[in-house]
């Protein structure tokens, strides 16, 4: 009311009369439009991140005490984490070893757990900040194929998104473009930074293909024909195959020829395919960027994995739904998959009730490579290790759950060199529990990432302690 109040003040209420006529009337939508457009604007801009940025780690840093899950073997109950110039040195159990001349911090971390910064492989997080508000949202590029495009270089460093995530102990995120049969690629960042620069992991780990409906939709509100979608299907499915097919051709070209023209599309898909460097000695062969394709219908899947292995590509699978069913597909051609979440109906009506719920254990149960996201861009990235608790639930091994969000998206985003696990010589990108992540009840209570302790406040948290002390106040209590 007080919006629509200010709103009527800017226009004048005598606009509103019927007898002012279109011309008036056509002017206060115009003006009525202007305000609302502006009002939700500035909301946007004002929401931003005001805690500060982590500064390098300064001096050694030893957790000590808690139990230590590694995820490359089982956990170690009374252990320790040493890490300097944000790399682990050292882990094992206690009593730790002396630390000649270091001048370590000691951390005492008794009764709590350490595990390795949890990663979702699939988000939009600072391409998005409120939805509703354009201004806000930059995750299409112009242009059906644009593979040059890094999304990386668009996210909002002040986001009040990124905070709240970290909070929960999800330090490290894949982000993907979104709109066109190739929208771009597939960056990896860490969750805190002064820029997109120093945020990112890997500018790319590969390219990101929407691979379109195989079969067309027949639902009440369809309004085009089969005949006209299968038209649609078909060139869509003709501009992935001549992309691909042309930058192969370029590649070979620019192989034979380097000082030819150079094309920014075209230089974006090195690396992702399997004889690109075949034929230069002592190089390996096999690619290191995958080719992502989000795809869920059982048709899609065995469309896209057929295509890749025609293509010479090494293939990632996002979304997924019903990869459960083309799993012998996926084992043949070692092809992983990017779960999006288990918080999701089923697709059909004769689907199992439980179908998303049970599927990480059955892709798990079948060897398919798989990792999860959370599935809700981008406001609720925080809930990722809420969805691995309820594939436990539903029968996924609870080690292979917490790997499912730590190490193995790190092996499908190309960075387990550097994250994903508790091991000397990686990153010391960390998280301090005070029970299992998996539980809604567990609280992250200190977090580093690159070995920089994080500051855990956010706008929400901060939030809550004002209305906390608002009732403090009013119960007649400590206000401080």
């Amino acid at each position: 009311m007080v919006m629509m109040k200010k709103i009527l003040e800017s226009v004048g209420a005598r606009g509103l009369g019927w007898g002012s006529g279109l011309g008036r009337a056509a002017g206060l939508v115009r003006r009525m439009a202007a305000v609302v457009v502006g009002a939700g604007i500035w909301s946007a801009a004002s929401a931003q991140d005001l805690t500060h940025k982590a500064p390098p780690q300064r001096g050694a840093v030893v957790l000590t005490g808690g139990v230590v899950h590694t995820m490359t073997a089982d956990p170690i109950p009374d252990g320790y984490v040493y890490f300097r110039d944000g790399r682990i040195q050292a882990v094992g159990p206690s009593p730790m070893p002396r630390l000649a001349g270091d001048g370590a911090r000691i951390i005492d971390v008794s009764g709590r757990h350490v595990f390795p910064g949890m990663i979702s492989g699939d988000t939009q997080l600072g391409l998005v900040e409120f939805p509703p508000v354009l201004p806000t949202v930059d995750t299409t590029e112009l242009g059906d194929v644009t593979p040059e495009v890094r999304p990386i270089s668009a996210v909002n460093p002040d986001s009040t998104l990124l905070p709240v995530t970290r909070s929960n102990g999800v330090l490290v995120v894949g982000v993907m473009p979104s709109g066109g049969a190739i929208p771009g690629q597939v960056s990896v960042m860490r969750l805190d930074g002064w820029t997109w620069e120093e945020m990112s992991v890997r500018d790319s780990a590969g390219v990101l293909v929407n691979w379109p409906n195989v079969r067309p939709i027949t639902a009440w509100w369809m309004d085009r024909s089969s005949d006209d979608q299968m038209r649609e299907i078909r060139a869509r499915v003709l501009a992935i195959e001549e992309s691909f097919e042309t930058a192969r051709a370029y590649l070979r070209a620019r192989s034979a020829d380097p000082s030819g023209p150079a094309d920014l599309r075209w230089e974006a898909m090195r690396g992702v395919f399997r004889d690109e460097r075949a034929d230069v000695p002592g190089e390996d062969p096999s690619p290191d960027r995958c080719v992502f394709i989000t795809a869920n219908e059982r048709d899609q899947i065995t469309a896209a994995v057929t295509w890749a292995a025609r293509a010479g590509v090494r293939a990632v699978i996002v979304g997924g739904r019903d990869a459960g069913d083309c799993a012998d597909l996926l084992v043949r051609h070692d092809v992983a998959v990017i779960v999006d979440g288990t918080f999701s109906f089923p697709r059909r009506d004769d689907s199992p009730y439980d179908a998303a719920f049970t599927l990480p254990a059955r892709l798990h149960a079948a060897g398919v490579r798989f990792c999860l996201s959370s599935g809700d861009r981008t406001a609720n990235e925080r809930n990722l290790p809420y969805n691995a608790g309820l594939a436990v639930a539903h029968g996924l091994d609870r080690a292979a759950a917490h790997r499912s969000i730590t190490l193995w998206p790190a092996m499908i985003l190309g960075i387990e060199d550097r994250y994903g696990s508790i091991e000397a010589g990686k990153s010391a990108t960390l998280i301090v529990t005070d029970g299992d992540p998996l539980e809604v009840r567990s609280n992250v209570r200190m977090a580093f990432i690159d070995g920089k302790e994080i500051d855990l406040r956010n706008k929400q948290s901060d939030l809550a302690e004002k209305y906390r002390t608002k009732y403090r106040q009013r119960e007649g209590g400590d206000d401080r």
